[in-house]
């Protein structure tokens, strides 16, 4: 039979085998580092022809939960979610005690966790960006882009983009590591107090590009996160563009029931 009839609708064979390999995964039958079985073992056990188990394995491929080396099939992927507590990560106290959010998140996990600078440098605010920072587009800013990993693994890109005006008598927002605490704590070293930040957030399906960059198998999901810095004189004074491997990160709020 190629499909099911659940709830009124007509599920596809290829979609139900995909959902039981994908809860295996998560329910730990099959463990990080282990092998997904082969497509002639998977055809065996599900009694259905190479095709569907090829257009299931699209589907578990889709997940993020495993990825597939040449010549050796899908490996389930050894990559436990950091829970991004999005209420109190920019706390002050963090900053001041010289941890930058990432770094604490990932160690309180217990993973081992890495940074890599892409670029820093001038660049032409794009339009969203410039919006964002009440300047025009095409205004210089200066930008910072990172890589940052988990286990040797690409889990989260990161491209900062901050007003020049204020960045300019900074000297340490323009050096690869910009010291204890991260940017953030640069800036309010040098007057600007932070209020607030805002973050929104979008799920969607990764780019090609996107996907390689993090490692990811083709149309895997990613959270596209947008933060605004905002100081208490109500200037925004960093917009971060961040993109996220999906099954990386848990997020975590707290939102206040009173005024």
């Amino acid at each position: 039979m190629g499909t099911a009839v659940g709830g009124g609708r007509a599920v596809p064979r290829y979609v139900q085998i995909a959902d039981d390999i994908v809860q295996q995964i998560r329910a730990g039958v099959l463990r990080p580092g282990e092998m997904v079985p082969s497509e002639s073992e998977l055809v065996e056990r599900y009694g259905v022809s190479g095709g569907t188990i090829r257009k299931a394995m699209v589907e578990v491929r889709a997940s993020g939960l495993v990825e597939t080396r040449h010549g050796k099939g899908s490996i389930v992927k050894d990559r436990p979610p950091v829970r991004h507590r999005s209420s109190d990560r920019f706390r002050r106290s963090h900053r001041q005690g010289g941890k930058a959010a990432y770094l604490a998140e990932s160690a309180q996990s217990g993973a081992t966790a890495k940074v890599s600078v892409l670029y820093i440098g001038p660049m032409e605010a794009p339009e969203d960006v410039a919006d964002r920072l009440g300047v025009e587009p095409g205004t210089q800013v200066l930008a910072r882009r990172r890589l940052y990993f988990r286990n040797g693994t690409p889990v989260e890109t990161a491209s900062s983009y901050l007003p020049w005006d204020v960045v300019k008598d900074i000297p340490e927002l323009f050096a690869e590591n910009p010291g204890g605490g991260g940017i953030y704590a640069r800036l309010e070293d040098h007057g600007h107090e932070f209020a607030e930040f805002v973050e929104t957030l979008q799920a969607r399906s990764a780019s090609k590009a996107e996907a390689s960059e993090l490692a990811l198998s083709p149309g895997a999901p990613v959270v596209h996160l947008v933060r605004e810095a905002l100081t208490t004189e109500g200037r925004v004074v960093e917009v971060c563009d961040t993109l996220m491997a999906a099954d990386q990160f848990v997020f975590s709020y707290r939102i206040p029931a009173t005024d």
